[in-house]
């Protein structure tokens, strides 16, 4: 390759990519990945890891582990996705992104070898082998590796972790994970690997079941973090964080943490986080109480997150969220429910692949809407989503770009009143970008 451009274009018009064009680039198998693993001398086999699966809150968790081992001393490998502005946000090390040269060797050493192997990988198959492979060459002491779809069959499913991490479970994806909670929490529960301690972060009759069966077959232990640690509420700080007083088994553990990743919703995955690092403790990784509060306290500023309940502009207050599903919506509902406005707006755009009657079900009726599309094949028409969300008493008009509905909303917003953007992770990097 002659450029980082013209390997990003390789990487996104030549290979199968589900973000952009849906379940026809899913792989149901490992087999790609393991011929690449091996292509690449097993470069998993040279770090340790943390594994993070579940429908909602999978990146905050990811995002959160990274920031606190980094505050420990480690130098930590995170692998994400989506991205929303850059590629290379997939791929980090103490918060810094790999290199366009990075990006650039590894596709021109992919595509040599490919001469011989001729394999045709999606574009997460080969985005997986590269973090691994960059991992391994700059020597991390850990990295934190979220899953991107499922779990049992994702790429990411071939390392032995320390621990494994499942956030919870909802009904999303279901044309390719089953249309049942307990069939989705079993292709989740592939994460699971024999003797390996596993966090779930929320229990529910609905699927505990299957993860304790799963473990029981593994002979691994399965911890129900939110049973351990509880916070009944937070508060909002004048420093744009909020504040958690955690109780682990009914006392007092970790008074005033505070977090720089909103949403009342981090209370549910900060319980997996804190006993997720509990079990890293007790397998000799050095995490004090000081890393803990200062990886909760920058975690956005140590790992460059972003869009999660983010305030982007007051007066009128601004806010972008990447929730996507009907379970992530209903907490972006209770959030917008608890903030002060006057006039609501909701910048609104959903991809074409996703069962919305549920997700419009939820979503507050006294707003106005401006309803739009992200630039993806994916993305579902703007005046489609209005069709469909007219049945649902959500009204407003259609603009087809999100540039133009923000502007819009931003026109006719009032400095007292609340401008939300979101509906998709593709929205919020259209306003970000």
């Amino acid at each position: 390759m002659k450029s980082y451009k013209q390997t990003l274009d390789f990487l996104y018009t030549r290979l199968p990519m589900y973000q952009r064009t849906g379940p026809a680039a899913y792989k149901d198998t490992l087999e790609n990945t393991l011929i690449l693993d091996k292509l690449f001398a097993f470069p998993h086999h040279d770090f340790k890891s943390v594994h993070v699966a579940g429908t909602n809150g999978k990146g905050s968790c990811s995002h959160l582990l990274a920031s606190v081992l980094q505050e420990a001393g480690y130098k930590v490998g995170l692998y994400t996705s989506p991205h929303l502005i850059d590629f290379r946000e997939r791929i980090k090390i103490n918060g810094e992104m790999i290199s366009e040269a990075d990006v650039v060797a590894f596709v021109d050493q992919f595509r040599k070898m490919n001469e011989t192997a001729q394999l045709e990988p999606s574009f997460f198959e080969i985005t997986v082998a590269m973090a691994f492979d960059y991992f391994r060459n700059q020597k991390v002491d850990i990295a934190i590796v979220e899953v991107g779809l499922g779990g049992r069959l994702d790429s990411t499913n071939i390392i032995r972790p320390e621990v494994s991490l499942i956030t919870n479970i909802s009904l999303d994806h279901t044309a390719l994970l089953g249309n049942t909670i307990e069939k989705i929490a079993f292709e989740k529960a592939g994460i699971i690997k024999a003797s390996i301690p596993v966090v779930v972060s929320e229990f529910n009759e609905s699927y505990n079941k299957v993860f304790e069966s799963v473990a029981n077959e593994k002979q691994s232990r399965v911890y129900f973090a939110d049973r351990e640690f509880k916070s009944d509420y937070s508060m909002y700080l004048p420093e744009g964080k909020q504040v958690f007083n955690f109780n682990k088994d009914g006392q007092l553990a970790y008074p005033d943490l505070k977090m720089d990743l909103l949403g009342n919703y981090q209370r549910k995955n900060a319980a997996g986080v804190l006993k997720t690092i509990e079990l890293l403790q007790e397998k000799g990784w050095t995490i004090g109480n000081k890393a803990i509060y200062l990886g909760f306290s920058n975690a956005s500023k140590n790992t460059g997150l972003r869009g999660r309940w983010e305030v982007v502009d007051n007066n009128p207050l601004v806010i972008c969220d990447t929730a996507h599903n009907a379970a992530g919506l209903t907490d972006v509902a209770a959030q917008i429910e608890a903030t002060p406005w006057k006039t609501l707006y909701l910048v609104l755009g959903m991809v074409n692949d996703k069962d919305l009657d549920q997700a419009l079900a939820i979503l507050p009726k006294e707003a106005t809407y401006l309803f739009t599309q992200a630039k993806i094949p994916r993305a579902l028409p703007a005046a489609d989503l209005a069709a469909q969300a007219a049945a649902f008493g959500l009204h407003g008009q259609a603009i087809p770009s999100v540039p133009e509905a923000v502007a819009k909303a931003r026109s006719l917003a009032q400095p007292e009143d609340l401008i939300f953007i979101g509906g998709s992770t593709f929205v919020v990097a259209d306003y970000f970008s």
